[in-house]
């Protein structure tokens, strides 16, 4: 349903993306994970043709949706698409929402753009989603303004407004984002069982590998603007082949014991400015060598799994 391939972005000179590939599929889950600052949602802002606004161009690569190329897409087009065929829940659901407008209007007026419905039929529509999405007395939210609402109906209603459309595709750039781990756990299943009962493409942008684990069946690791690995969920878990990918598993929390430590990853991501020749990952990587310096070899995503690192096909003994 969704393929991107070798897709890169530049802002002026600067190029802050460079050959990330993925593909999705009705009824999947895939995943986009990695530290702030790898370039996950400006993959999404590409997807949605939106780098436009924000100063940005597509330098190369394709973006292919159900058979068409949007990288040439001309904007009134896109529009269609935007919104309509592809849903966009957005990173932070307290900003998504116009805090002058209830928050029916605001779910309405997607079904009566990209639908075609009227006033009534798609206030029909609003309470039909809010309901299916746990919202109790959907008709009475409508109602409401965003102030009046906490932070988790708040974030439902932003997955309202993308589902009012109907998509084949939903973006979530971390929906759970601001959010308590109650209502992050409550978000995740929700979003799951969206996948199941709509037969929805979803491609969900994280940091958070334990949320990748629960709910993605693909994933795809970015490092500094590039996708360093790729393969099923089981495989990345069981038997990570980059470096990167060893290290945010090792992150994750294991064990309540007092003597329980939390992990973290020496350095950070590296700003576009500054990003290191050869593999993205070397100055941080305690297995570097001198070959790291240099650019790794290419992967495809067609394959069951692929890492880009000049030893990815060495076994690597997973952290513990």
């Amino acid at each position: 349903m969704l393929s991107v391939r070798d897709l890169g972005v530049a802002f002026g000179a600067v190029e802050p993306l460079s050959g990330v590939s993925f593909s999705v599929e009705k009824g999947e889950t895939i995943g986009i994970v990695g530290e702030s600052g790898s370039g996950k949602s400006l993959t999404a802002m590409s997807v949605m043709g939106l780098l436009p606004l924000i100063g940005g161009r597509i330098t190369g690569g394709k973006i292919v949706f159900d058979g068409q190329d949007l990288t040439d897409l001309p904007e009134r087009a896109y529009r269609k698409l935007r919104g309509g065929r592809i849903g966009l829940i957005t990173q932070n659901p307290m900003t998504s929402l116009d805090p002058l407008k209830k928050i029916g209007p605001q779910v309405d007026d997607v079904a009566r753009l990209h639908l075609g419905m009227d006033a009534t039929q798609a206030r029909a529509r609003t309470v039909e989603i809010l309901g299916t999405l746990r919202i109790p007395e959907p008709a009475l939210i409508c109602e409401r303004y965003p102030h009046q609402m906490s932070g988790g109906m708040k974030q439902r209603i932003v997955i309202a407004m993308a589902l009012a459309a109907d998509p084949d595709v939903l973006i979530a750039d971390e929906p759970t984002t601001a959010l308590d781990v109650t209502v992050q756990a409550q978000i995740i299943r929700l979003l799951d069982d969206l996948v199941k009962q709509r037969n929805l493409a979803l491609v969900l942008i994280t940091h958070d590998m334990s949320v990748v684990a629960q709910t993605c069946d693909n994933v795809v690791v970015m490092y500094a603007g590039r996708a360093v690995e790729y393969g099923p969920v089981e495989t990345i878990f069981d038997r990570p082949r980059h470096p990167y990918t060893q290290a945010l598993i090792a992150c994750i929390p294991r064990g309540l014991e007092e003597t329980a430590r939390l992990t973290g990853i020496e350095g950070t991501v590296p700003t576009v400015i500054n990003y290191p020749k050869g593999c993205p990952f070397h100055p941080r990587c305690a297995r570097a060598e001198a070959i790291c310096a240099t650019d790794p070899p290419d992967f495809s995503v067609e394959g069951d799994s692929a890492a880009a690192c000049h030893f990815a096909e060495v076994a690597h003994a997973q952290p513990a």
